[in-house]
């Protein structure tokens, strides 16, 4: 009878199921199957990268490795700490989407959201307090508003660009792109940076009038150009257009946001170059653009990916590089302290003047990220070791992209537009970086980072001290060695200075076999699933280990596996709430459904649709909306009545699905 549920599935993605039902007590939630496989097998029978099972070997166990036991003499209090960062918010890591691809992975219009997402971002809100998401990238620049698009959708693909290496096209949108994004910030607490088009100096400021009027507070600010530096490579600017000539339009914008009568104090961010073909000094010395521009500017913000897979995806000169080969750069931690040692001048100047400092776009390569590296453990470890290196180097935040199906590095991905009827989204390596961020620095908004440098300041072994309020509270301790033996693991004990080890502590591990793995992936003890089938919510038991300390020798001992994560709790405060199952239990989730071609969701536990003779709609209750207007004092939400044809097949569905 499984022939008979993926008839019935594939079937009703077409037109009858144009509004869902949410069926509760699935395994996978809301995931049909197909000759009795879950439809998350079928991964491997796509062509799109973010399906790709590849996989490369991990790097040779160094020799000589690290030292296996080693002391980590650590401050009690940030005074007493030398070169702590800044304080910083804890949803450090947000999300860079493309804004050609806001439509799969948000929601198709303000009416239908993708619950997955809204589950996904809801993770980090509940730890850090809050999520940074900027609709741009490439896609941005040639943006424009158009009055209406087919199929109800909210923003719509126009083309390509063939001069850009990663054929980016442009974009149309409509007014209810904007009460899209307002509606998920009425759902779970995400702040926006939104794109201007710069393509040219023919202003198109729908963006910015739209997006003042509609997201109000959770605008944070405005883009002003995506990648400045190659604009001439990729024909946008003519040849000798320079950074001089790039501060000067940023003044023309201004200009013409204050002739429109706009909001443009402390409202853009800039310059966003790749540090290709310039570098940030260029720009600061220039007319003084952090300096003469700092009324207007929100922040100072650089992108950049530490490589690039271009020829492999997309051609051109030169050789395409070997993933295999690339591998070992990712899993040390010189690699995010070489990234970021270009920007050090850049981040102190940010300080001095008061501005924050923003890398708003990166992963692990451009043109898609590597296969087998990009979308492996080794990847999340260094994410992990980047934004805690960025957090240390007075880097106010950072976004991690967010591209199309056809890309490796993806910190998550919905289902391709042919399975979305009965398939959820796939998570992405990078994606556990960013949750386990933000529970490490917490939502106090007061948390500030340590590179201890200990074990001899060993490449493969780093560690971190997190403050908030000025005493200790975590420590962050890394382990990027693949190791089946067991001979790479290590303990490292710590010796608090100036304060006393408590009489035991907690411990959080991110695991899996080797840094290669692309499944069996965990923190602590929790994953979020396969390929298609995650609904943005952790499963699995929680498990925090305890670990006794030594209270007369003031020190705790610290196991670490190779290859591993581990948080260590130093405290019982602040959001250790996080080892409690009764406080997780309040984190918001949002149903996913059997079908994504919906607009408005009925949520009806399955033992009542299994012995319903199929109700209509205006008897289900609706309390509230993520529509814009559906919902006031005065007038019911607007609610779509289900043909009888629609429920029966619905019903058949779920009693095929609970029964057979």
């Amino acid at each position: 009878m499984r022939w008979i549920i993926a008839f019935l599935a594939l079937w009703c993605s077409g037109p009858c199921f144009v509004h869902a039902v949410t069926v509760y007590d699935q395994t996978p939630q809301g995931v049909a199957t197909v000759s009795g496989t879950a439809s998350g097998k079928q991964a491997a029978s796509t062509n799109y990268a973010a399906y790709n099972d590849s996989v490369v070997d991990p790097p040779a166990v160094p020799d000589p490795g690290p030292a296996t036991t080693f002391m980590l003499d650590i401050a009690y209090t940030n005074t007493s700490a030398s070169g702590v960062g800044i304080p910083v918010h804890g949803s450090f890591w947000g999300f860079s989407i493309e804004m050609s691809v806001m439509n799969q992975v948000v929601g198709r219009n303000s009416t239908y959201l993708q619950p997955q997402f809204l589950n996904l971002m809801s993770n980090i809100v509940q730890r850090g307090g809050t999520v940074y998401i900027r609709s741009g990238g490439n896609t941005q620049d040639y943006a424009f508003m158009v009055s209406e698009l087919a199929n109800g959708l909210c923003i719509s693909k126009q083309g390509s660009d063939t001069n850009n290496p990663t054929l980016t096209p442009s974009v149309t949108y409509t007014e209810d792109f904007f009460y899209m994004l307002a509606n998920v910030s009425s759902l779970v607490d995400v702040k926006w940076f939104l794109g201007i088009p710069f393509n040219d100096t023919n202003w198109r400021l729908d963006i910015v009038k739209y997006g003042q009027d509609i997201l109000g507070g959770h605008l944070v600010a405005f883009q002003a150009g995506n990648e400045p530096d190659f604009y001439v490579a990729h024909g946008h600017r003519d040849q000798g257009w320079g950074p001089a000539n790039f501060t000067d339009e940023f003044a023309e914008l201004i200009s013409a946001m204050q002739a429109a009568s706009y909001d443009v104090n402390g409202r853009l961010i800039g310059p966003s170059i790749a540090t290709g073909d310039w570098t940030p000094e260029q720009v600061w010395a220039t007319v003084g653009f952090q300096t003469t521009y700092k009324n207007n500017l929100y922040g100072l913000s650089i992108e950049h990916y530490p490589d690039n897979n271009c020829v492999a995806m997309y051609g051109g000169p030169g050789a395409a590089k070997v993933p295999q080969e690339v591998f070992p750069d990712y899993l040390n931690h010189t690699a995010p302290t070489s990234l970021l040692s270009i920007y050090m001048n850049s981040s102190s100047m940010a300080q001095d003047i008061g501005l924050p400092f923003w890398l708003l776009e990166t992963n692990t390569a451009s043109c898609g990220g590597f296969y087998g590296v990009s979308d492996s453990f080794g990847a999340a470890l260094w994410a992990l070791d980047l934004g805690l290196q960025m957090a240390y180097s007075n880097f106010t935040g950072g976004l991690l992209h967010v591209g199309g199906q056809n890309v490796f590095y993806n910190p998550f991905t919905a289902p391709p537009t042919s399975m979305t009827a009965y398939s959820e989204f796939t998570i992405g390596m990078v994606f556990y970086s960013s949750l386990i961020l933000a529970e490490t620095l917490g939502n106090s908004d007061t948390a500030q980072v340590l590179d201890l440098l200990g074990n001899d300041a060993n490449i493969y072994t780093p560690q971190y001290a997190i403050y908030e309020h000025g005493a200790l509270v975590k420590v962050a301790l890394f382990n990027y060695i693949t190791d089946s033996s067991s001979a790479s693991d290590y303990v490292a004990t710590i010796n608090l200075q100036r304060g006393s080890v408590p009489s035991s502590v907690r411990v959080k591990y991110f695991s899996s076999a080797s840094v290669s793995n692309k499944k069996d992936v965990t923190w602590a003890g929790q994953s979020f699933g396969s390929a298609l089938e995650v609904d943005g919510i952790l499963h699995g038991e929680l498990n925090t280990t305890t670990i006794s300390c030594d209270t007369s020798a003031n020190t705790c001992a610290i196991p670490v596996h190779a290859p591993a994560f581990a948080l260590v709790l130093m405290t019982d405060g602040g959001d250790d709430y996080l080892t409690d199952e009764k406080s997780l239990s309040a984190l918001s989730t949002f149903a996913t459904t059997v079908t994504t071609k919906t607009e408005n969701t009925a949520t009806i536990a399955s033992q009542v649709l299994a012995t319903s003779n199929g109700m209509k709609s205006g008897d289900f209750k609706f309390h509230a909306s993520s529509s814009k207007g559906s919902v006031s004092s005065s007038a019911p939400p607007r609610i779509h009545r289900l043909h009888w044809w629609e429920m029966a097949v619905a019903s058949v569905l779920v009693f095929c699905t609970v029964y057979i």
